[in-house]
């Protein structure tokens, strides 16, 4: 946000500097604060790396980013790793779905493969993805890429091609769940008592896009579950003891992104924080 061809309220007032802009969702996470995994491959890749630091690189072709691994086949969380071609040796990460849509879109073969291990992650088998930090993927509801829907679309598909990732360090418990079409009961027990969550904050109600005449799919239809309502996500992890509850992903109508709005204030009320570009969390 603000989006290109965008002229909605937030585009606007995000142009005007008025609120914050916002680029695609990534999440950069380490165990010793030397090495680093990307949790999703965002197309704003460049300007992400470029404004932290910590993932400058620090010498000729040394970036700090030893691995990348993305949920699932959306543009929006594997488009960036066109941007990570300049052989830089790194381990891809995915479900074996997801590997293969990647390998059958010829433009990634730029990922030299002497360079980029690409990696099988099997649903609910951990894997360590630097020393000190392990990471499980498992299944949500969801569905597949837009650009690989057919006539009817599954929007609560539970298999490899939308998944949450379990992060452990150190004993502690971190969960990253940037797409998911509804909160079920195992993954309400699977998320139950975690440190943190990070999780879809895509819609603030499913008629969102509707209203403001920006597109003909409620959020349901597009694979995401809301934010507010009896069946959204504030309710649904109200009563999981989690310790911090992160919203990310967020499209650029949600209004949760005015500071000051109504929306936002219910959020925070309920014990949400909205991320914002640079935000940290040190565990």
């Amino acid at each position: 946000m603000p989006q290109w061809n965008c002229g909605c309220r937030n585009c606007d007032l995000a142009r005007a500097g008025e609120i914050p802009s916002l680029t695609q969702s990534s999440l950069a996470v380490s165990a010793d604060g030397e090495r680093w995994v990307v949790l999703n491959a965002s197309p704003d890749i460049r300007a992400q790396i470029a404004a932290t630091p910590k993932l400058h690189p620090k010498g000729l072709r040394d970036s700090p980013i030893s691995a990348v691994l993305v949920t699932n086949g959306d543009i929006d969380h594997v488009a960036g790793l066109l941007s990570l071609r300049e052989q830089q040796d790194f381990t891809l990460y995915a479900t074996g779905e997801i590997h293969g849509v990647l390998a059958a879109n010829p433009m990634l073969d730029a990922l030299n493969p002497a360079r980029v291990t690409r990696t099988r992650v099997d649903l609910d088998s951990a894997t360590e993805l630097l020393p000190g930090l392990s990471a499980e993927l498992f299944a949500v509801p969801g569905k597949v890429p837009l650009y690989m829907e057919g006539e009817t679309v599954q929007t609560d598909l539970e298999g490899e091609q939308t998944t949450g990732v379990h992060l452990r360090a150190g004993g502690r418990d971190i969960y990253y769940v940037p797409g998911c079409a509804a909160v079920t009961d195992r993954l309400a027990a699977r998320i139950r008592g975690a440190e943190i969550v990070f999780f879809d904050g895509t819609l603030w109600r499913d008629d969102e896009m509707l209203r403001e005449g920006l597109s003909e799919k409620s959020g349901r239809r597009m694979g995401h579950i809301s934010m507010s309502g009896a069946d959204g996500s504030i309710a649904a992890l109200a009563s999981l003891e989690i310790g911090r509850k992160v919203f990310v992903h967020m499209n650029n109508s949600n209004p949760v992104l005015r500071p000051g709005s109504a929306e936002r204030a219910e959020a925070e009320a309920a014990g949400w924080t909205v991320a914002s570009d640079g935000m940290e969390f040190t565990l």
